[in-house]
Formats: structure tokens, C-alpha cells, sequence
């Protein structure tokens, strides 16, 4: 098969083209003929050597597919040979075909292509399990979605508005603040020019907002605490900004703050398998009937995902930029 080999740590042009044997399903997994896959920022970080593979993972980089079941061990499962699925993985997600647990697969969406279903598992998997799952967003509380712009920011805005959340979101220019308004945000706060811990209280009426989900951590943290609501939850989901950073601990102590995070690839697939029927019975109607969409803002054939890498660090992309591999 066709995949995309990192040769050696650096930058975009050291993703290249290469023939590779089919993966090696093991128990419980089953075959994609992939036909597109999502660019994630993980695997620009593994592209640079800053993220190692999780042990038994595949080497190629991609961590979401749809497409075709080929093959596959169905024993417990309800997947069959034929079906059209967008699935999690570990890695292997730039090429031909991919291994994937079954039970990281879920089915395309009513109405969806096998584009946009597969610019679906990466974030929606992230956003469910650390908004619902670790931060228990709910009733009417607020949400503030730092990168409200990128895959993750796009998807948390329209994932808790649908559910019936006030939700704000930062970015870096007065346009994407714009787009982030136009998915459902009640104000998108451009970071350059205004103070988002300002502009949040205001809007809150003072109180702050009960949930923050962050990929920025660093020197963002101490002003998200101010940010937060007495008994506000702060999610870090990466560390753009930096891996340290200065905390107020009596703030913490004395609104009864948490402060947590995670990430999704090493964990266990059980874990994962409840994320996926999550989705299924909770967000997967939202998008059969368009109150959730796909944002795609640009396509790439697989032989270039250096360029679809390039574009990502650029920072200037609305949504998810996609691979399209069959």
C-alpha cells in the first residue's frame, strides 16, 4: 500500500511518500480502504519528534480515517465487511489502508461524505470526553473554547451550543472571531487586541465561566483562573503556550477551582469504546440533522500532506484540513 513515512524528525518536508505492507490486524481490529483522513496537530508534534508513538502503534502518522471495512476480526461486534465507518486510531491513518479497533468505529453519519466523516474522531472523541466526561459541562452552564478557530475550537463550540450551552471563544484575528460567532459562539474575543478575561466578565455579568477548555496552558493559566466561576472547571488539552507557568493556588483554594487535563491516544480502548457510544446515542442526531456540521477548510491529495502540514502551521485555517486518500 501507498502511506506517508515520517523519515526522520523536522519539518513538513520530511513527510514522504512510501510503499508499505498491509497493517497486521490484530484481535478485535478490522481493515479500512481508507478514502480520506484528518491532520491533527499530534501528528505535527510526532512529525517533529515531540511526540512519541504510544508502543504497538503504527509509525505513520494520522490518528482518524473513514472509508470501506475490508477485513477484520467481527467477533462481538456489529460491524460488518462492506460497511462505511470513520474510526480513532493510534497512527496509521496516512495510507491506503488502516487497522483500527472496532470498537473506535462508529458509522458515517446520514448525509455526510467519507470526507467530512473523517474529519469527525479526533476531535469529536477529545471534545466529548473532556467537556462531558472530565469537566461535566451541563444544566446552563458556560463554556469558554480557547482556540475556537481550529478542529477542536470549531467542534467544542458547535458540540456545546447544540446541547444547549452559552459558549464564547477566543482567536487570533477579528475574522476568525467572526467564524467562531457564525458556529455558535455568543462572542469570539480576538486575544491580540482585546483582554479575554475582561471581555468574559463582562459578559457573564462578573461571574466568570464554569468550564474553559484550553490548548494553550503556560501563561494562559493564571489568567484563566480568573476567568473561571467559583466551582469552574479548566481543561488543558495542550500546551501551545508552554508547558509551565505561574498559578495563584489561593484562588483555587478559596473558589474551589479545578484544574485538570488529558490526552487521548495512549488510553485504553474501553475507554475510547465508551466515547464512541457517547457520540452515537448524543451528538452523532446532531449532525444527521445539520445542528452540528463538518467545517473542512481545505482538502489535500496524500502525497502531499507536507503541504497539508505547511498550511497547519500557519495557523491561518478555520476547521479541519483533510487528506483525501482514495
Amino acid at each position: 500500500m501507498q502511506a506517508i513515512e515520517i523519515v526522520h524528525p523536522g519539518g513538513p518536508e520530511v513527510l514522504k511518500p512510501a510503499e508499505r505492507p498491509l497493517p497486521v490486524l490484530k484481535a478485535g481490529e478490522v481493515m479500512i480502504k481508507v478514502h480520506a483522513a484528518g491532520v491533527n496537530r499530534p501528528d505535527v508534534l510526532q512529525r517533529t519528534g515531540n511526540y512519541p508513538v504510544p508502543p504497538g502503534a503504527s509509525d505513520i502518522p494520522g490518528l482518524e480515517v473513514a472509508g470501506e471495512i475490508v477485513d477484520g476480526d467481527f467477533a462481538g461486534s456489529t460491524l460488518k465487511k462492506g460497511d462505511m465507518v470513520c474510526a480513532l486510531v493510534q497512527g496509521g491513518g496516512y495510507a491506503e489502508y488502516c487497522a483500527a479497533p472496532s470498537a473506535q468505529c462508529l458509522p458515517v453519519p446520514k448525509g455526510l461524505s467519507l470526507l467530512e466523516s473523517a474529519s469527525l474522531p479526533e476531535t469529536f472523541f477529545t471534545v466529548y470526553s473532556n467537556l462531558f466526561m472530565r469537566a461535566k459541562l451541563s444544566g446552563d452552564e458556560t463554556l469558554l473554547v480557547q482556540g475556537g478557530s481550529s478542529g477542536i475550537g470549531v467542534t467544542a463550540i458547535q458540540m456545546a451550543r447544540a446541547l444547549g450551552h452559552r459558549v464564547f471563544a477566543t482567536a487570533g484575528t477579528d475574522d476568525k472571531c467572526r467564524a467562531c460567532e457564525s458556529f455558535g459562539a455568543e462572542r469570539g474575543v480576538n486575544y491580540r487586541t482585546e483582554d479575554f478575561v475582561e471581555v468574559i466578565k463582562s459578559a457573564t455579568g462578573g461571574t466568570g465561566v464554569n468550564v474553559i477548555i484550553d490548548m494553550v496552558a503556560g501563561d494562559y493559566v493564571n489568567r484563566e483562573i480568573n476567568c473561571l466561576a467559583d466551582d469552574g472547571r479548566l481543561v488543558i488539552i495542550a500546551l501551545l503556550g508552554g508547558a509551565k507557568g505561574e498559578v495563584n493556588f489561593g484562588e483555587i483554594l478559596r473558589r474551589r477551582l479545578t484544574i485538570t487535563g488529558s490526552t487521548l491516544r495512549p488510553r485504553p480502548i474501553a475507554f475510547k469504546q465508551e466515547i464512541a457510544q457517547h457520540l452515537q446515542q448524543k451528538v452523532w442526531p446532531l449532525l444527521e440533522n445539520g445542528e452540528i456540521k463538518p467545517v473542512i477548510y481545505q482538502t489535500f491529495p496524500l502525497a502531499q500532506a507536507a503541504d497539508a502540514h505547511a498550511l497547519m502551521e500557519t495557523s491561518t485555517h478555520v476547521g479541519k484540513i483533510m487528506l483525501s486518500v482514495a
